[in-house]
């Protein structure tokens, strides 16, 4: 009890920081108006074309929008951190913080509480808003899967999230890690999938996507799938408490 008390106003102060910083609070927004609004925008353009316009797997395609509010769930785990490694900020984060894995794993579950709160609600309304355009095809919640991509949607985007957060850590950089990640998820993914073959189901945004699919292909379910991208987020956030405990501020 006594080792868990000055923990909380730690996970205070870095609560204060990520509502402090305007550009990673906006990275937490977009996580939200990204997904949902070009959900919104792409199934009022096409939707109602006719059945499949927007993918043969229905329920994948309520979730279009999720390839952009990815790089917003990048865009916030990375500055959540990164702001640590500008004009000295963790030499005084650590000041008042000096246990490094309290301080580490305090930043970290704000991270990934406010992304987790968030994504879930952009679950919710990305699915109601996207099919609110479908017309004669939309699905509704209820239809088999719905409840799960939902859920899944959130976590998906929680873990994004908390990926980054451990590789900016790691790195020192969120210029870095985003210009690495940002290209990995929407374009190495896919080339290393063509020549891969069944391997690429285990890379971290494939297997994490499954969660989202109502027809599933290959060894992975839609929640081992979400699994085997937990083990990738949790790799990397190792990494970065690794990283922040043995090195110099």
């Amino acid at each position: 009890m006594r080792a868990a008390l000055p923990t909380v106003p730690t996970l205070h102060s870095e609560w204060i920081k990520i509502r402090s910083l305007r550009g990673t609070l906006g990275g937490l927004i977009a996580v939200l108006a990204a997904t949902a609004g070009i959900q919104a925008l792409t199934a009022a353009a096409i939707g109602q074309a006719e059945e499949g316009s927007m993918g043969s797997d229905p329920l994948f395609a309520a979730y279009y929008g999720i390839s952009f509010g990815q790089i917003a769930a990048m865009v916030f785990g990375a500055g959540a951190v990164s702001s640590e490694f500008h004009n000295g900020a963790l030499r005084t984060s650590l000041a008042a913080v000096p246990n490094r894995t309290r301080f580490y794993l305090s930043k970290i579950a704000t991270v990934g509480v406010l992304a987790l709160l968030t994504g879930q609600v952009t679950g919710l309304a990305t699915f109601v808003a996207g099919q609110a355009f479908m017309g004669p095809y939309a699905l509704e919640l209820g239809h088999p899967g719905t409840y799960r991509a939902v859920v899944g949607s959130g976590l998906y985007l929680t873990l994004t999230a908390l990926s980054a957060a451990g590789l900016t850590a790691v790195l020192r950089s969120g210029t870095v890690v985003l210009s690495l990640l940002i290209p990995f998820v929407l374009l190495v993914s896919f080339v290393i999938g063509e020549a891969a073959g069944g391997a690429a189901q285990f890379l971290p945004d494939r297997a994490g996507q499954l969660v989202l699919h109502s027809r599933m292909e290959g060894d992975l379910g839609p929640w081992t799938g979400l699994g085997v991208m937990a083990l990738w987020a949790g790799a990397a956030v190792f990494a970065g408490w690794a990283a922040v405990r043995r090195r110099d501020a």
